[in-house]
C-alpha cells in the first residue's frame, strides 16, 4: 500500500475509534448525568476550554512535539473524559472536561497539518496537483470519520437496552416531557429510568477501550513526518507570532461581513447544543427511556452525513442561498412542531422524524457556513476560521450553560429568535457581496462545501 495512504487510514480509523467513544458519551451527558445539570455543565465547560485552546495551544504543541505526538497526546485528553464519567461528580467531570477541551483544538489542527503535508509530499513525488491529493485525503478521512456518530450511539443503545428493570412511564410523568417540561420532575423521571451501574460501567469500559485503541493505533502505526517536511511546517507555524495570530482573530472583526456572520455562526452552536442536550433529554429520555437516545442520534448522524455529501455536490447547481433557505424553513418547522408536540411512547416514529429533519438542516449549517467563510475571506482564512470556531463554540457554551435553568419552550423561542436574526444578517452579507462584486455569487457556487465541512464537530 502507498505509504502516505496508509498514514491517512491510520489517522482516519484512529479518529473513528476516538469519536465513537466521545460522540456516544456526549449524546448521553444530559440524560446520564442529569443531577443538578452536571452533564450539560460539563459540556459547557468543555466548549469554553476549547475556545481558549484554539487560540493558544495548536501552534505550540505542533511545533514542539510534531503532528504524530500532538495527535497521540490530545487523544489521551479524550480518554480522561471517559474515565471521569466512571465516578461522575463535579470534582471529576469538570476537570476532565477542561482537559478534553484543551486537547480538542491541537488534535484537529495536527490532523489537518499531517494530511496536508502527506498530500503535498505525495503530489510532489507523483507529479500531481497538491490541492487535488489533499482533497482526496480529506475525503477519505471524513468518509471513515463521519460514521463514528453511528457506531458510538449504536453501542450505547445496545448496551443500555439490556437493562432488566424496564420502567413504565406513567401518564402523569409524560406530562413533564416536551416543550413545557417540569424542570424538577423531569430529572426524577430520568433517574427512575436510569440503567444499573453495572451497565453504565460496561458502556464506559467499552468507550475507554475504544479510546485507548485509538492512541495505540497512532503510536504504533503512524509514521513521523520526515524531518525536512516537519521543519518546513515549523517555519510556517513560527512565521506569525503567537500574539499576532491571537490579535488577528479580533482584528478580523473590523470586516463588516464577519460581524454580520456572528449570529449565523453562533446559531450553529445553539442548534447543535439544543439537539444533543435538550431534545435527547426532555423528549427522548423522558418519554421513551435513555436506551433510545443512541438510536435517535444514529438517525441524526446518518442523515447529516448523507446530506453533507449531497449538498456539497448540488450546491454548484442550486447556489448557497437556496440551501440556506431550505435549512431555515426546515429548522423553523421543527421548532414550531416541538413547541406544539406532546411526546408519547405510542408515537415512536415521530421521535425519529425530528432528528432526520434536524440532521438535514445541520448539514447545511455546517457545509455552507464553512464554505461561505472560505469564499468571503479567502485572503484571511486563518483569522476567519478562528472566528468561526470562536463564535460557534460560544454558541455551544451558552446553549449548554442555560440548559438546566430554562424550560424547553423558552430555549426553543431563543433558538427561533437567533435563527431569524441569523437569516437577516446573512441576507445583509449577500446584499453587500452582490453590491461589491456582482460576479462573486456565481463563482461562490462552485466553491461551496470543501474539506472543512465537518471539522467543527467536536
Amino acid at each position: 500500500m502507498e505509504r502516505n495512504l496508509k498514514n491517512v487510514l491510520v489517522i482516519s480509523f484512529g479518529f473513528l475509534l476516538l469519536f465513537t467513544a466521545y460522540g456516544g458519551l456526549q449524546s448521553l451527558q444530559s440524560s446520564l448525568n442529569s443531577e443538578e445539570g452536571l452533564g450539560v455543565a460539563s459540556l459547557s465547560v468543555l466548549y469554553a476550554a476549547l475556545i481558549l485552546s484554539s487560540m493558544f495551544l495548536p501552534p505550540i504543541l505542533i511545533k514542539k512535539l510534531g503532528c504524530k505526538w500532538t495527535i497521540a497526546i490530545s487523544m489521551c485528553c479524550y480518554i480522561a473524559f471517559s474515565l471521569g464519567n466512571f465516578y461522575a461528580s463535579w470534582y471529576t467531570l469538570i476537570p476532565t472536561s477542561v482537559i478534553l477541551g484543551l486537547g480538542g483544538a491541537p488534535l484537529w489542527s495536527a490532523k489537518c497539518t499531517y494530511l496536508t503535508i502527506a498530500g503535498t509530499s505525495y503530489a510532489e513525488k507523483a507529479g500531481k496537483n497538491a490541492k487535488d491529493i489533499i482533497n482526496q485525503y480529506f475525503g477519505v478521512f471524513f468518509l471513515v470519520f463521519q460514521s463514528s456518530g453511528i457506531w458510538g450511539n449504536l453501542i450505547s443503545s445496545l448496551i443500555l437496552s439490556q437493562s432488566s428493570t424496564k420502567v413504565n412511564i406513567s401518564e402523569e410523568d409524560l406530562e413533564c416531557c416536551g416543550a413545557y417540561n417540569c424542570l424538577t420532575d423531569t430529572s426524577n423521571t430520568t433517574d427512575s429510568a436510569k440503567p444499573s451501574n453495572s451497565l453504565i460501567y460496561t458502556l464506559l469500559g467499552v468507550y475507554t477501550a475504544s479510546g485507548v485503541l485509538a492512541v495505540l493505533l497512532v503510536i504504533i502505526f503512524l509514521d513521523q513526518i520526515k524531518s525536512d517536511q516537519a521543519e518546513t511546517e515549523k517555519e510556517k507555524l513560527e512565521a506569525p507570532s503567537f500574539w499576532s495570530t491571537f490579535l488577528a482573530t479580533f482584528r478580523h472583526l473590523k470586516d463588516k461581513r464577519q460581524c454580520l456572520l456572528i449570529p449565523l455562526t453562533m446559531y450553529s452552536g445553539f442548534e447543535q447544543g439544543f439537539f444533543s442536550g435538550d431534545y435527547t433529554k426532555v423528549y427522548v429520555t423522558c418519554a421513551l427511556g435513555i436506551q433510545y437516545v443512541g438510536y435517535v442520534m444514529i438517525c441524526f448522524a446518518a442523515v447529516n452525513s448523507l446530506c453533507s455529501l449531497l449538498f456539497g455536490k448540488i450546491s454548484q447547481f442550486t447556489g448557497r442561498k437556496f440551501l440556506f433557505a431550505l435549512a431555515t424553513v426546515t429548522n423553523t418547522a421543527c421548532i414550531i412542531a416541538l413547541l406544539l408536540w406532546k411526546p408519547h411512547p405510542k408515537q415512536l416514529a415521530v421521535f425519529f422524524v425530528f432528528p432526520a429533519l434536524w440532521g438535514l438542516s445541520d448539514a447545511v449549517w455546517q457545509t455552507q457556513t464553512n464554505g461561505l467563510y472560505g469564499i468571503l475571506f479567502e485572503k484571511h482564512k486563518e483569522a476567519a476560521f478562528a472566528n468561526y470556531r470562536l463564535w460557534e463554540s460560544l454558541g455551544f457554551v451558552i446553549a449548554f450553560g442555560y440548559s438546566t435553568k430554562l424550560q424547553a419552550y423558552i430555549k426553543l423561542y431563543i433558538l427561533l429568535s437567533v435563527l431569524v436574526l441569523s437569516m437577516v444578517t446573512y441576507g445583509a452579507v449577500e446584499y453587500l457581496e452582490a453590491r461589491s462584486s456582482p460576479g462573486t455569487p456565481t463563482a461562490a457556487k462552485k466553491e461551496n462545501g470543501g474539506p472543512h465541512s465537518q471539522e467543527t464537530h467536536m
